[in-house]
């Protein structure tokens, strides 16, 4: 049978695989691809030559996403966007919701009472099957921009779409009512002028400080070696993961997930799995395994603890230490679920749906999270109002997620709109031009490395 193609693998060397027709099935070291014979659709990570008599040296790529990288039979590509990994995203948000309805809307039972009902108890259940959320988030991000270049222009859209939610929805909430227990002061004023900087959005902060490290952090994973980025990894993880994981104490320095360090950790093990992938996680039934029972654990170790202090006044401090973004359990649930959305294979109209979805979520997080509305859209869905019976917080919640999650995709549709708007009307204007135009130098300077 005549070769249809070849594949190299620049990252290990020069692999080389030769595959003879469509279907032929190569495994690689994020997973398995399925072999095609359109090279656009290949990533940047490959050299493709595909030529019936045989091999041609074909240089850089498009450098579009793969359709079928990560997971095996994940052929669910439209345009440059996975849709399983945009699915995973809008379902990531989601818990995102969950965990503030359910924690800011007082919904939780207070682990030191000594009584809990049924509907405590499920409160807890999704606090620890949510909990995963905000890693679930940045291991995404670590596993797309571990292959993409560090641009100016995404930096300053990111810092822009921050700074209009911040400011548009703080003054909003102020003049509604809707402050809560916040107070309208001048630390409040600033906050909303200076949302990254003041932590109006703590994870933002961490997400832009970890994006204005990849120029450093994106190159060194890309050119480090197996051995090398397993054993730096390995050592991160050692000391803001493993040993306040395991330690029945707290740490001074530990801070429970809510920072720059610790994503930078998340960040480097997306990009170990894009770049060697895990054996154990190539099998989504694995990774959904994984999830759901580090889920189960955390939930048992949280009324482990509970327990414990209930009859010895002690560890007081260690409740929720199985619910912090940086314990181990948290961190290998997110993994798993990682690992097994990587798998799903979504294609047609659904994969188009999702992928206009997946961008905009975000804005879920930047509306319902902003200080004008942080306290007190929970009210809205009957979070509040003295103790509640187990069907009406599964109700509450659902609703809570339905409608925030809906209202966060529209409102930032149309903020996505207004800045296309703008910024062609202000592109009329020579200084705005040539800002743009040195902004795009910048950005073909760090492709150009």
């Amino acid at each position: 049978m005549e070769l249809l193609g070849a594949l190299t693998n620049n990252a290990t060397g020069g692999e080389r695989w030769d595959w003879k027709k469509k279907g032929d099935v190569i495994q690689w070291g994020c997973g398995t691809v399925l072999c095609h014979d359109d090279p656009g659709r290949w990533g940047s990570e490959w050299n493709m030559a595909l030529d019936r008599k045989g091999m041609l040296g074909m240089g850089r790529d498009t450098q579009k996403e793969g359709p079928l990288i990560g997971g095996k039979g994940t052929g669910q590509e439209t345009g440059k966007r996975m849709a399983n990994l945009e699915l995973l995203r809008c379902v990531a948000m989601m818990m995102v919701v969950v965990l503030h309805y359910l924690g800011k809307g007082d919904l939780l039972t207070d682990l030191t009472s000594d009584s809990m009902g049924s509907a405590g108890a499920a409160a807890w259940f999704l606090e620890s099957f949510c909990i995963v959320a905000v890693n679930v988030y940045m291991f995404i991000s670590g596993y797309v921009m571990c292959r993409s270049s560090f641009k100016l222009s995404r930096l300053i859209v990111l810092w822009l779409q921050v700074w209009v939610y911040s400011v548009s929805f703080g003054i909003v909430g102020a003049l509604a009512g809707t402050l809560g227990a916040t107070p309208f002061d001048t630390h409040y004023l600033l906050t909303l002028l200076f949302p990254v900087s003041m932590g109006h959005y703590w994870f933002m902060t961490a997400y832009l400080f970890v994006y204005l490290l990849l120029p450093f952090v994106g190159m060194a994973a890309g050119r480090m070696s197996k051995g090398q980025l397993g054993l730096a990894l390995g050592l991160l993880l050692s000391v803001f993961c493993l040993l306040k994981s395991f330690l029945p104490l707290r740490l001074e320095m530990d801070q429970q997930g809510y920072d720059c360090l610790w994503y930078l950790c998340v960040f480097l093990s997306a990009a170990y799995v894009r770049r060697f992938g895990v054996k154990f996680l190539e099998k989504r039934e694995r990774g959904l395994s994984l999830y759901v029972g580090c889920c189960l654990m955390i939930y048992a170790g949280t009324m482990a603890l509970r327990e414990i202090y209930l009859r010895t006044g002690s560890l007081e401090r260690m409740l929720k230490m199985c619910l912090e973004y940086n314990h181990i359990l948290p961190f290998l649930a997110a993994a798993g679920l990682f690992a097994f959305f990587r798998g799903i294979a979504i294609q047609g109209r659904g994969a188009k749906v999702i992928n206009r979805i997946g961008p905009y979520t975000l804005g879920v997080y930047l509306l319902h999270e902003n200080l004008g509305l942080r306290y007190g859209w929970q009210k809205w869905f009957g979070a509040g109002q003295g103790n509640r019976d187990l069907i009406e917080l599964l109700l509450g919640t659902l609703a809570a997620v339905v409608c925030v999650f809906t209202a966060g995709i529209l409102v930032d549709m149309m903020r996505k709109r207004l800045f296309v708007l703008l910024h062609r009307g202000l592109m009329r204007v020579g200084a705005y031009r040539r800002v743009v135009k040195a902004i795009d130098r910048a950005d073909s300077t760090f492709q150009g490395g």
